[in-house]
């Protein structure tokens, strides 16, 4: 039988606009999430038990990010015919990275200076206790110096770094290994081929997980209503909302603005394209489980997957933005609220501090918490205990977090493929205009796609496949 050309797209979007509304993963998770308020709002100890459900779905997630950030790093410096676009690639996308990390540090510091909601609090450092994880979050941070950042890179065993779920000395690793590969040759191309079999497996893998993503955000929605209450939204609602305004004009008009002016893309039409990923960081209040669908996506708009294999892995520990603007707005409120002065050179300082803590604890528990404690142990002029006067409201905070870090790494794909001329924008804008059909749901369809709008030769991505991510509705 011949296999004519688009064939295979064409399939696969009929699939797609067979598979019934209710069958889609993002319906199911936002389905979930509205139960999971009802239920912590109506029956509060009913959805406290139901913590297990969503921190079990998350850890099996961190269970899979540690492999799929080695094997996609791998899969990209190894599918880049020469290595020193590898290094020009890394030192671009750092470049972009640290100078949106001092965008969004300058962002949030700017919202608390105007706005300077802790005025009036008059809180007593002596008298914030500290109990259950914000006192283990506190020690961690305050054992936590700068440079660890630094000297933390490096593991004291290939293993180890799976096993903490440190993603920075995965990369790290990833890193390595991959030049190694590349640079022996032929005798790496067996090891090349067992990491593309491999990272097929471990999205298989992914897929089965993707599966209870609806269990998962309604366990992690139902707790955080039902434990914290919708009363402490209300006690700091003013904080919340600073925070939550704060965040999406700076994807609005920063990340927005360097997409429409350099890379030529609507960033409107970039939050409808990844509306599925959207609903999962809602409910699951982390980047992380939608880190494989990123990827396949940029792919999908014709970014180079070399390019995607390295940003994107990279810019989940270096590159959060949401977390910068967190810990500049949080540091600020806390310095407020106790009625500790800072003078503009001080504060300016305190940013410098943050451009390191904020990924010191990237991909750790309680990062954003440990993150803003080394910050104020550093400095030593913010008590640090006076993290406990926005405790209670950081679990609603998480979300925002999450989102603006996962758009600022989109964003952030896209510009360095077009700096580095690995992005076809044509097919990007028809992409986004939803003229390019569907994500493809196989290796295969994605090929054929790619000819069929006379994408550029890409290598079909080793990563996840529709069937594998996308198509994990039951």
């Amino acid at each position: 039988m011949t296999h004519t050309p688009g064939h295979g797209r064409a399939e696969q979007a009929a699939r797609i606009a067979a598979k019934p509304w209710y069958r889609q993963l993002y319906v199911q998770v936002l389905v979930a999430i509205v139960i999971g308020i009802v239920l912590g709002w109506r029956w509060p100890d009913l959805a406290t038990d139901m913590e297990p459900i969503g921190t079990t779905f998350i850890t099996a997630m961190k269970m899979l990010i540690g492999p799929i950030v080695f094997l996609t790093i791998i899969g990209g410096i190894a599918g880049v015919a020469d290595l020193k676009k590898v290094g020009r690639t890394g030192i671009k996308a750092l470049t972009y990275f640290q100078a949106g990390t001092i965008v969004a540090l300058l962002t949030g510091l700017v919202a608390i200076n105007v706005f300077r909601l802790g005025d009036g609090v008059h809180a007593d450092p002596s008298t914030l206790k500290t109990s259950g994880d914000a006192s283990q979050y506190i020690e961690t941070g305050e054992h936590q110096h700068w440079w660890e950042f630094l000297t933390g890179i490096v593991p004291n065993s290939f293993f180890g770094p799976f096993v903490e779920g440190n993603i920075l000395q995965v990369i790290f690793l990833a890193v390595v290994f991959g030049i190694a590969i590349k640079m022996v040759g032929k005798t790496g191309e067996p090891i090349i081929a067992a990491v593309g079999r491999l990272t097929e497996v471990v999205f298989k893998v992914l897929s089965f997980v993707m599966k209870a993503a609806p269990l998962g955000a309604l366990g992690a929605m139902s707790y955080a209503i039902g434990k914290f209450g919708l009363s402490t939204l209300t006690s700091l609602s003013s904080l919340i909302v600073l925070f939550y305004v704060t965040s999406a004009l700076f994807v609005v008009v920063v990340l927005g603005g360097v997409l429409a002016l350099y890379v030529r893309l609507n960033i409107f039409q970039l939050f409808r394209y990844f509306k599925e990923e959207f609903w999962l960081i809602l409910g699951t209040s982390t980047a992380e489980p939608a880190l494989p669908g990123l990827m396949r996506k940029l792919q999908h708009m014709g970014a180079e997957r070399s390019t995607v294999g390295l940003v994107v892995p990279t810019g989940y520990s270096f590159n959060l933005d949401g977390a910068a603007i967190y810990l500049s707005l949080a540091t600020l409120y806390i310095a407020q609220a106790t009625d500790t002065s800072l003078s503009i050179g001080q504060q300016l300082g305190l940013l410098a501090v943050m451009l390191l803590t904020s990924k010191g604890a990237a991909g750790v528990a309680g990062g954003g918490f440990i993150a803003l404690t080394a910050t104020l142990s550093t400095v030593g002029s913010v008590p640090a205990a006076g993290i406990m006067l926005i405790f209670g409201i950081d679990k609603f905070m998480s979300e925002c977090r999450a989102l603006v870090n996962f758009f600022g790494n989109a964003v952030a794909t896209l510009v360095v493929a077009r700096w580095e001329n690995g992005l076809d924008l044509e097919r990007a804008r028809a992409v986004l205009a939803g003229k390019a059909g569907q994500p493809p749901l196989t290796n295969e369809a994605e090929t054929e796609a790619d000819v069929e709008v006379g994408h550029p030769a890409v290598a079909p991505p080793t990563g996840p496949s529709a069937a594998q991510t996308a198509e994990v509705a039951p």
